[in-house]
């Protein structure tokens, strides 16, 4: 599945079953949430740049790595999906965001460690 925007860039929607696999092969998980979220629940190892930030920081990302924009539900990482894209980079979108990463039983972390939760 697709989501086309005003720019014309067609922002791949996944599910986070193939996000997990794709990561797994190479693709960087970017989370997008607020700092208070992130802090609650995140996937390990991901990327974390606010949506806020994405355009100062997105020089910090690799363009030839392809990255799955994820944030609670999927409404911000779309928008970090497409200035992104714009931006050249190869990116889709986590359908559902974090909320259905934690219902599909996917694990999530704390900043110190322990078992996190989506806020």
């Amino acid at each position: 599945m697709t989501s086309s925007n005003p720019t014309g860039n067609e922002i791949p929607q996944l599910e986070p079953s193939e996000a997990a696999r794709l990561r797994e092969n190479g693709s960087i998980l970017l989370d997008v949430r607020t700092n208070e979220e992130f802090i609650a629940g995140h996937i390990q190892d991901v990327v974390f740049i606010t949506l806020s930030e994405i355009e100062a920081r997105a020089h910090e990302l690799d363009p030839e790595i392809p990255l799955i924009a994820l944030c609670r539900a999927g409404g911000r990482s779309q928008a970090a999906a497409e200035l992104l894209a714009a931006r050249g980079f190869t990116v889709s979108n986590m359908s559902g965001g974090m909320q259905a990463w934690e219902a599909a039983g996917l694990d999530l972390v704390t900043s110190d460690g322990g078992p996190g939760e989506v806020i």
